[in-house]
């Protein structure tokens, strides 16, 4: 079965939105200025609401490691989602300071990116088309990838289920998706969720 990740979330209607539909992951996004942020106070009482059953996932940007492995350390997130310039260096100190999963996010335009991609040490890609653009990328570089990644990028209720007959992923992951004016929309969680779940 696909999994599914809903990211950005940021408010309690959040929470009992994905706490009735249960995603396998929702991810709080720690980057100052995006319309998305949460700061880790925030998180950690969101997480605090949120049914233990769905993973929690940190979005960072080139964050001190230090910083990432405090939320990991405490269990505000479960994982961490790195979409900075972060070295395999970065990946691996991190990883022996937390044992916990870490996501690395890889922008996918050429057979070269996923070259790059496939060698970094991590525990799942996340292969997309840039950082919360909300736009799809040619599918069909990714169809042959045998390493576990999540599909992000301008999915949404109407076309996911596309994405996972094409390139059977193993998991998607949806933000601007599921959003009416900037915020989450359950009906739209909903069918996103039912679309999933449907095509397995």
């Amino acid at each position: 079965m696909t999994k599914i990740k809903i990211c950005g979330l940021k408010s309690e209607d959040d929470i009992s939105y994905v706490n009735e539909l249960r995603p396998d992951y929702i991810g709080f996004v720690f980057l100052q200025g995006r319309a998305r942020y949460v700061s880790p106070e925030r998180a950690a009482h969101l997480k605090s609401l949120l049914d233990p059953a769905i993973q929690s996932v940190g979005v960072f940007v080139n964050e001190p490691l230090e910083n990432v492995a405090a939320l990991l350390q405490n269990g505000t997130i479960q994982a961490a989602q790195l979409h900075g310039q972060e070295d395999a260096d970065y990946a691996q100190r991190l990883k022996c300071l937390c044992h916990k999963p870490i996501i690395k996010a890889f922008i996918i335009k050429t057979r070269e990116d996923i070259e790059k991609a496939l060698a970094y040490p991590c525990d799942y890609l996340l292969l997309d088309n840039g950082l919360g653009t909300g736009e799809t990328f040619d599918w069909s570089l990714i169809q042959d990838i045998q390493r576990p990644f999540f599909l992000a990028g301008g999915l949404t209720p109407q076309n996911v289920k596309d994405a996972i007959s094409l390139i059977h992923p193993y998991g998607v992951d949806t933000s601007s998706g599921v959003e009416t004016d900037g915020c989450k929309d359950y009906a739209k969680i909903k069918a996103f969720i039912d679309a999933v779940r449907k095509e397995g």
